[in-house]
C-alpha cells in the first residue's frame, strides 16, 4: 500500500479542493447542509492517513522484526497518531458547536487544537535542537 509524492499531492489538492468547495457553498447560504456533511472530505481523507499509519505501526509486530532499529521511528509514528485523534477531536468538537448541538464555549472546541499546535512546536524543536546530527 505504497502511494508515490505524486498521488500523496493530488489526493491532498483533491480533498481540500472538495471541503473548499462545499464549504464556500455553506458559508454563502447557497447549501443548507450540516456541517458534519460539509466536514466529509477531511475526514475521508484523515481516514486513509490512519489506516494508512495503523498499517504501518501493526507492520512492527510482525515475527523478525528487530525493534531496536525503529525506535524512534515508532515514537515518531506514535505522535502522528496521537496528532490525527487531537485533529479528529478538534473537527468533531467544532461540527457539534457550528449545529448548535452543544452549548460548549469555543474556547473549550479549540483544546485540541492547541494541544496540536503545542505538541507540533515540540516536535520541531527536538528535531531541530535535540536530534542527532551525522
Amino acid at each position: 500500500m505504497r502511494m508515490s509524492l505524486a498521488q500523496r499531492v493530488l489526493l491532498t489538492w483533491l480533498f481540500t479542493l472538495l471541503f473548499l468547495i462545499m464549504l464556500v457553498l455553506k458559508l454563502d447560504e447557497k447549501a443548507p447542509w450540516n456541517w458534519f456533511l460539509i466536514f466529509i472530505p477531511v475526514w475521508i481523507f484523515d481516514t486513509i492517513l490512519l489506516v494508512m499509519l495503523i498499517v504501518k505501526m501493526a507492520g512492527r509486530c510482525k515475527s523478525g522484526f528487530d525493534p531496536r532499529n525503529g525506535s524512534q521511528n515508532i515514537k515518531k509514528k506514535a505522535w502522528y497518531l496521537i496528532a490525527m485523534l487531537l485533529k479528529l477531536a478538534f473537527c468533531l468538537a467544532l461540527c457539534a458547536k457550528l449545529q448548535r448541538f452543544t452549548t460548549m464555549k469555543l474556547a473549550y472546541v479549540f483544546i485540541p487544537l492547541w494541544a496540536l499546535l503545542i505538541g507540533g512546536m515540540v516536535e520541531l524543536g527536538y528535531n531541530i535542537f535535540y536530534a542527532r546530527r551525522d
